[in-house]
């Protein structure tokens, strides 16, 4: 006899959410080799666009953070060859020199004590939404992990190489894990690095999705109760890891050994 189907949803919810604690399970692998598989998984997944955007993550020592060399593309990047950094984009470790734009992530992290990862890049459909100047809608299951928690800055303040763009992508990002950008591109900043790239990859499915939408009709609002739900349950540590793991596993069987290979 079937103990479940008198159960109600949030009790379900409950007892899958134990269900995963126990089942789902992630390689152990270490920050830089979690922010070079990040840069392969997004490369993969449309977000690359030249030398543009930068990926880091906070390492070990305040103030200091690991992104990539400029002059690298989010495919070439291995654990060895990324930069750590401190907050005016001095390298202490590593050769070369750190994305000058990485300045506002300095801001970010100095507003956002919660915050381990960032992500910043021009995918191809964010960019298009941007050049709209219209915020994304958060309007199917898939993406309800930025219902409510993706802001949009709708004027552009030029090349955030500066110190007033940090504190104006900063500011308008507020307490949210996302922000479009207006002319610009994508910023996501996350607990984790595993969160951040998922949250990055269904930002561009998103936007790929508006506007596939708005080609046909007009783009129908999610009942609020229930999209937060969907959204409290996607945002779960262990279904972040099991997802990073899944499209990690797909980079790592497309790159055979090699120096060039994101773990090594």
């Amino acid at each position: 006899m079937a103990d479940t189907l008198t159960m109600q949803k949030d009790e379900l919810i409950e007892r899958a959410k134990a269900q995963m604690q126990q089942h789902l399970t992630a390689p152990t692998w270490s920050l830089r080799e979690k922010v070079a598989l990040t840069c392969r998984i997004l490369f993969a997944q449309g977000h690359d666009s030249g030398l543009a955007g930068q990926i880091t993550a906070r390492a070990e020592v305040p103030g200091h953070y690991y992104t990539q060399r400029l002059g690298l593309g989010f495919d070439e990047i291995t654990a060895s060859n990324l930069l750590l950094v401190d907050e005016d984009l001095q390298v202490l470790e590593g050769d070369g020199m750190a994305n000058p734009a990485n300045r506002f992530h300095s801001w970010i992290y100095r507003a956002r004590p919660d915050v381990r990862c960032i992500v910043h890049t021009h995918p191809l459909h964010i960019s298009a939404l941007s050049m709209l100047e219209r915020p994304l809608q958060v309007s199917h299951m898939d993406t309800c992990v930025l219902f409510d928690d993706i802001a949009f800055l709708a004027r552009w303040p030029g090349v955030p190489v500066g110190n007033s763009e940090g504190e104006i992508i900063s500011g308008v990002l507020g307490d949210k894990r996302a922000a479009l950008l207006a002319h610009h591109g994508l910023v996501v900043a996350c607990t984790s690095v595993e969160e951040a790239c998922l949250l990055a990859i269904q930002c561009e499915r998103a936007a790929r999705l508006q506007l596939l939408a708005e080609a046909a009709g007009t783009v129908q609002p999610l009942d609020p109760e229930l999209a937060r739900e969907a959204h409290d349950w996607v945002l779960q540590e262990k279904r972040s890891q099991a997802g990073f793991a899944y499209h990690a596993r797909r980079i790592l069987r497309e790159t055979p050994g090699g120096v060039e290979h994101p773990l090594s």
